[in-house]
């Protein structure tokens, strides 16, 4: 069976299993994701503007106040727990099992369920800064204040997260480059694989235990060993106790 194969790459591994996780990791913590049928994306008729508009850079300049009212409304999950998959990931790495989590996500909830190598490819709603002072701030204030978050420097306060229109951060790109370059087994789950330049570091792994777990189907389907077309919290669930 698939989830045999699953748990024995798993178990059997060299100590080096490295994780790639988007969206659809953190929809059985009832947040939504982007491109599924009830996806932000798909849903974009509830808003004056496209989400994709709203989340650029150029948005967030001319428009603050729109982008800060869709921000909190639609990125913004205080309530959120991790869910089988979060807390099977943290497992492995205590285990000594998993060396890092590569996540597209941006709420935090692996670290919530203690795993603690985790590289952020799309930043994280928990960390916000000034832009004039570069002082931080947490989610709290960015939840508590109305319209545009100000710091008492009177700078605007950033979300550290990476819009449209903005580069991924290069020291954690290449830092995830060298995690899934050298893993004995890679897990990718819950993501389409077609966001870029993120989707591409799967290109980066040369070795020959590719899992892909996700509910459809994706363009790299074909070069993987194993293929599991499931919710990830459900599949890791099956494989190992919490």
């Amino acid at each position: 069976m698939v989830l045999d194969r699953l748990k024995e790459y798993i178990l059997n591994s060299n100590n080096n299993i490295v994780f790639f996780g988007g969206a659809g990791v953190s929809t059985e913590s009832n947040i939504p994701d982007f491109r599924s049928s009830t996806g932000l994306f798909r849903t974009g008729d509830n808003f004056e503007y496209p989400p994709e508009r709203i989340l650029s850079r150029s948005f967030f300049t001319i428009r603050p106040n729109d982008f800060f009212s869709f921000y909190r409304s639609q990125m913004i999950y205080p309530n959120a727990k991790p869910n089988k998959a979060h807390l099977v990931l943290a497992k492995l790495e205590k285990m000594g099992k998993l060396k890092a989590v590569i996540t597209q996500n941006i709420d935090g909830l692996h670290q919530m369920a203690g795993s603690k190598n985790v590289l952020e490819l799309h930043g994280s709603i928990h960390r916000n800064y000034c832009m004039r002072c570069g002082k931080f701030y947490g989610l709290d204030y960015i939840i508590k204040t109305n319209g545009i978050p100000k710091c008492e420097c009177g700078g605007i306060v950033k979300p550290d997260v990476v819009l449209y229109e903005e580069s991924l951060d290069v020291d954690i790109l290449n830092k995830a480059v060298n995690y899934i370059r050298n893993a004995d087994v890679l897990i990718v789950g819950g993501t389409s694989l077609t966001v870029y330049p993120a989707a591409g570091l799967i290109q980066y792994y040369k070795g020959d235990k590719l899992v892909l777990i996700n509910k459809s189907e994706t363009q790299y389907d074909k070069n993987a060993d194993i293929v599991i077309n499931d919710s990830i919290g459900e599949t890791l669930g099956k494989i190992i106790d919490i």
